[in-house]
């Protein structure tokens, strides 16, 4: 059961181009309406969950989009990895990490994931040859995991998931599977079926761990039906980890994300990244300044215990995952490769001028990468 349509604020224009990684794409406003671009939809337990989480005017505003966001900068891209697909649904940007994109669906929509809304079932994300991606993950013993993402995985059937393993699982380099998903948030029934203790059994049995990587991104996301299923699947021997992104008038408040952190981990789950998002048209609530992002961590980690302070700040950038640290006395934001597809780049350090207000790193001025140091 789906919450009402959402209202379009203000009055809406005749036209958008709107780039995707399939290409620029002119809409109008009807086939915008017609691709619920100004509508969402949220699972009855979600809706009640945030309803009643005491935090409904901060987690509105992950679902509710308007007209009025695309003017804010960046484009419908969220996937941000178009030059490292492979093979259709397959992308291989770390040496380690393989990313199977399962399904372009989703229990529900974010605001920040809604070019899928348009995109559809013709998305180039779609993986429709598993057999060709097993060959290329065959071809790469270097990669010891694959990251099963979507959309969420979880959307699909139990038996499409285990068509998925029959893929996976022959490879003795692949020592995890893990599976993105907001689902725990939106609909953690789908963790009471029976079908998936099997499911997770049989990765176990291949003697390769089952990991789950959450995405709670708020306390109030996380319910009591979560917790419960949580805490059931780890005493099966599933792994979890937790990922959030920073998100203007959701989570930019150091106590909120050190409570969300802090009931992760009494939970079981580590907060292993709390992303930086990258500009995304129709989503300005991505963007937080650099500067009070890096404020919020320091904030984060006041409020934690030692054995609480898993999390990295990470901006997912197209040339690798870096590791925001700081801004030094020099107003330069010091930074770190944390992934990237050249090893001898992961630890180096490095900084830019900062700019106030810029939220990405292509915001700061270009050519003037100072490398500090190497780890």
């Amino acid at each position: 059961m789906s919450a009402p349509p959402s209202g379009s604020s203000g009055r809406r224009p005749a036209s958008e181009v709107i780039n995707f990684i399939e290409g620029a794409r002119v809409l109008t406003a009807g086939e915008l309406e017609a691709h619920s671009i100004t509508r969402y939809r949220v699972t009855r337990s979600y809706r009640e969950q945030i309803i009643n989480s005491g935090y409904h005017e901060q987690l509105k505003f992950i679902v509710e989009p308007s007209f009025e966001e695309f003017e804010s900068p960046g484009n419908l891209d969220t996937s941000g990895e178009h030059d490292n697909t492979v093979v259709p649904g397959f992308q291989h940007k770390y040496a380690q990490t393989g990313l199977l994109l399962a399904t372009d669906r989703c229990a529900s929509y974010c605001r920040y994931c809604f070019r899928k809304r348009i995109v559809g079932k013709d998305s180039d994300e779609i993986a429709a040859d598993l057999g060709q991606i097993a060959r290329y993950i065959g071809g790469h013993p270097e990669m010891t995991n694959v990251l099963v993402s979507g959309g969420d995985p979880f959307v699909l059937s139990t038996g499409r998931l285990h068509a998925i393993l029959d893929h996976l699982l022959p490879f003795p380099h692949l020592d995890s599977i893990r599976f993105g998903t907001k689902m725990l948030a939106y609909a953690p029934e789908r963790f009471e079926d029976p079908t998936l203790v099997a499911f997770f059994q049989r990765i176990s049995e291949a003697r390769k761990a089952a990991v789950i990587v959450t995405h709670f991104d708020h306390i109030g996301e996380i319910s009591v039906d979560a917790e419960r299923n949580i805490l059931s699947l780890r005493a099966r021997g599933v792994q979890f980890l937790n990922q959030s992104v920073l998100l203007a008038k959701v989570n930019d408040d150091p106590e909120i994300l050190a409570a969300t952190f802090a009931k992760c981990h009494q939970m079981g789950i580590r907060p292993y990244y709390l992303f930086q998002g990258r500009p995304v048209k129709g989503a300005s609530h991505f963007q937080v300044p650099l500067r009070r992002g890096l404020e919020i961590t320091h904030g984060i980690n006041q409020r934690l215990s030692g054995i609480q302070k898993t999390f990295k700040y990470i901006m997912s950038h197209y040339t690798g995952k870096i590791e925001i640290l700081d801004i030094g006395a020099d107003d330069r934001v010091y930074m770190r490769y944390h992934q990237n597809k050249a090893p001898e780049k992961i630890g180096n350090i490095f900084s830019r001028p900062y700019i106030e207000g810029a939220c990405w790193l292509d915001e700061l001025p270009e050519g003037s990468d100072r490398k500090s140091a190497q780890r």
